[in-house]
């Protein structure tokens, strides 16, 4: 997923690198087969994440939460991909 992102990368460099990377439909992209698979499917993987988030800020270190956390980012972009929402969409509601 968002392993080998650089150190520093924001969440709009995240969510720059994930549109590029279904703007060239690569079909060994994790990224790519998760916004083909469609929004119900994100949506699971989504919710699952957060709960992960949830039970780890609860249960485990800051770095394991932190972890989870950086999981629950990359799926909430790849649901906005799915949808065909940017940024702009999302940080108008902000």
């Amino acid at each position: 997923m968002t392993r080998g992102v650089p150190a520093g990368t924001t969440f709009d460099d995240l969510f720059a690198a994930l549109s590029a990377k279904v703007a060239a439909a690569d079909p060994a992209s994790g990224t790519v087969q998760a916004v083909q698979a469609g929004v119900h499917t994100v949506g699971k993987k989504l919710v699952e994440e957060a709960a992960e988030s949830w039970m780890a800020a609860e249960h485990e270190s800051p770095e394991r939460a932190a972890e989870e956390l950086s999981q629950l980012l990359y799926w909430v972009q790849v649901m906005m991909l799915a949808r065909g929402l940017t940024l702009d969409d999302v940080y108008s509601h902000l």
